[in-house]
């Protein structure tokens, strides 16, 4: 019995598998069920593995998720750029919105700037130009005249339409105030002030014998008129500069279109 003894030891040790760095070969694999064991229980705590419908019930929530919860691992550059510049714009649009309320920087001139964006609002400009058509007696002025105001209505229809399709907000929650909702000016892209402002400034510039102070001073307008649109945190600053690129297309198509002397008296006349 002892000769066997000592004769299964010589075999253990020349057994490579029973070596320190084989053990792990000889244990079983972790996802086969360990054999129970009808003498005893474990002493150690027992872990009750998750059930089964908790996998499945996350697989179902996160295939309910919408698309843009979702991280996109690639994103293309040129979405990259664009929520960049976007970044950048609304950054910069906080920061020059001084005067966006009465507790902002520069709340005490909020009443001046405002005022500087009033004059490039539709209401006047349109009420302006008919009473100067209906006070006019040249025929050279009812035609500058006429097309002007062919120029206005174009311009207020132009920007309810893009804003009504955009739906873009301001930097800040400012509502729209009554001559705004006359010319359906409510969303902010893009800024209606600043393409009225443009369109006009660019009008006068080709129709009106202007010295040249004037003519600066009308530029200097059309720059005030869309920056106030910023201070009050109106609109963002690719608000007001897609507004005067409108504008300044909406001038074109204006000449392109340009009514003669004939048909402008032919329309004052039916008026």
């Amino acid at each position: 019995m002892p000769a066997s003894q000592s004769r299964a030891r010589a075999r253990d040790r020349s057994n490579v598998l029973n070596r320190a760095e084989f053990l792990s070969l000889n244990q079983p694999p972790k996802g086969t069920p360990e054999p129970r064991s009808s003498g005893r229980k474990a002493s150690g705590p027992s872990v009750q593995p998750p059930p089964a419908g908790d996998g499945a019930r996350e697989r179902r929530q996160s295939q309910q998720l919408p698309e843009e919860d979702c991280m996109q691992l690639n994103p293309s550059f040129k979405g990259i750029a664009f929520n960049s510049l976007l970044a950048i714009d609304i950054c910069m649009s906080k920061r020059l919105g001084v005067c966006a309320g009465r507790a902002a920087s520069w709340g005490s001139a909020r009443s001046m700037v405002k005022l500087i964006g009033i004059t490039g609002h539709g209401i006047p400009w349109i009420g302006g130009t008919i009473l100067c058509l209906a006070k006019s007696s040249t025929l050279a002025g009812q035609e500058v005249l006429m097309n002007l105001l062919l120029a206005l209505l174009l311009d207020i229809m132009t920007v309810a339409g893009v804003q009504k399709l955009i739906k873009r907000r301001g930097p800040f929650e400012t509502s729209p105030g009554l001559l705004d909702y006359l010319t359906m000016d409510v969303y902010a892209f893009p800024a209606g002030h600043a393409s009225r402002a443009a369109m006009v400034s660019k009008f006068f510039l080709s129709h009106l014998v202007l010295a040249v102070p004037l003519r600066v001073l009308l530029v200097l307008w059309a720059f005030c008129v869309g920056l106030s649109r910023v201070m009050i945190g109106r609109h963002h600053i690719t608000d007001v500069i897609s507004g005067f690129i409108i504008g300044y297309f909406q001038f074109r198509l204006v000449e392109l279109v340009w009514m003669s002397s004939n048909t402008c008296q032919m329309l004052i006349s039916a008026w």
